[in-house]
């Protein structure tokens, strides 16, 4: 399974993150295994709810879901947000 290395930054707690996730997953499969983690993390600055969102960090775009991490044409290195 190839996976690629990506920082995720979440603005409630200030926090990165730095995570693999296989390129073969749907969007929001990794965004719930994701939202799930960081909040245990977070120690409650970060609440997981259904209308979480992971968006490119450096333009804000909201990345589609429904799409894989392949399709969304992400690479190692790049930079999200949680929401």
């Amino acid at each position: 399974m190839d996976k690629i290395l990506v920082e995720v930054y979440v603005p409630a707690s200030n926090d990165k993150h730095d995570v693999f996730i296989p390129v073969s997953s749907k969007l929001y499969e990794v965004v719930y295994l994701l939202s799930s983690t960081v909040s245990e993390l977070s120690h409650g600055y970060f609440k997981a709810t259904p209308d979480t969102v992971l968006c490119n960090k450096s333009n804000g775009e909201i990345l589609n879901i429904n799409q894989t991490i392949e399709e969304l044409n992400l690479q190692n290195g790049a930079k999200l947000m949680l929401f």
